[in-house]
């Protein structure tokens, strides 16, 4: 690895992903990198076993291919976003080409959101629905844009953002891997983390529990980050989420 001189921030996480009141299995899978370079959260789809495998499959290539592609001392930016589009692109294709050989596997897809850590700055990104935000100084910003059908509505500004809420297409995606555009760019957002900042990944069976207002109390009310993740999950439950809920909370450190 090339050196830089930049420091790694230091980055503690707490993570839980739970089945919900209202699912049979867990097709939410996350991952934490144990050297603190990476973190993933997946939602897969398309029914029991397939979307258990979609997920499965995203979170294990795209591991993979990040700890080879992936310079994390790298000061070249633009190297790093087309390594984690590469690796996301690789386990798009994947997806897709099990899913046409596959019959049980056939409408398989999932979500992906990450934050990959490279010269002391944060890449957040994903495809789907799933969501990387942050707070910073008690203001919450969401770093990812949903790829669905509701969302653009909403860019065309041709419904509300009230409308969006309950909107029939809330939860129809145009992006996802497993899509043939699943592989076409994650966009990453590419941030200087600051001490004190919090980052939270998680699947949309937490936003369909608990609304933005919520999630900012909740990440500046709780310092442990693995007992915040804890209330997260059970305010999204009890919040009345149709579905499996995952989250994974990261602290910036000095």
């Amino acid at each position: 690895m090339k050196a830089t001189g930049r420091c790694m921030p230091q980055v503690t996480s707490g993570s839980l992903s739970i089945t919900g009141n209202f699912r049979d299995n867990n097709e939410d899978k996350f991952h934490v990198d144990p050297l603190g370079r990476f973190f993933l959260v997946a939602d897969g789809m398309g029914g029991q076993s397939a979307g258990e495998k979609a997920s499965e499959m995203a979170i294990e290539l795209v591991s993979r291919q990040l700890e080879k592609q992936v310079d994390f001392a790298s000061s070249d930016h633009d190297a790093v976003v087309a390594a984690i589009d590469g690796a996301v692109a690789h386990a798009n294709a994947e997806i897709l080409a099990l899913a046409q050989i596959e019959p049980r596997f056939h409408n398989m897809g999932t979500t992906l959101v990450f934050v990959v850590v490279a010269d002391g700055h944060f890449f957040a990104g994903g495809v789907g629905d799933s969501r990387v935000y942050r707070l910073q100084n008690g203001s919450l910003e969401q770093l990812t844009t949903d790829h669905s059908l509701t969302q653009a509505l909403l860019d065309a500004q041709t419904i509300t953002p009230e409308e969006a809420e309950t909107h029939r297409y809330r939860n129809v995606l145009y992006r996802y891997l497993g899509s043939k555009e699943g592989g076409d760019g994650t966009t990453p957002r590419i941030l200087m983390p600051a001490p004190g900042d919090r980052f939270l990944l998680c699947s949309d069976g937490v936003t369909d529990g608990i609304d933005d207002d919520t999630i900012t109390r909740l990440l500046a009310g709780e310092a442990d980050p693995q007992s915040l993740t804890e209330s997260i999950i059970a305010a999204a439950e009890s919040g009345g989420s149709k579905d499996n809920i995952s989250a994974l909370v990261l602290d910036v450190g000095d």
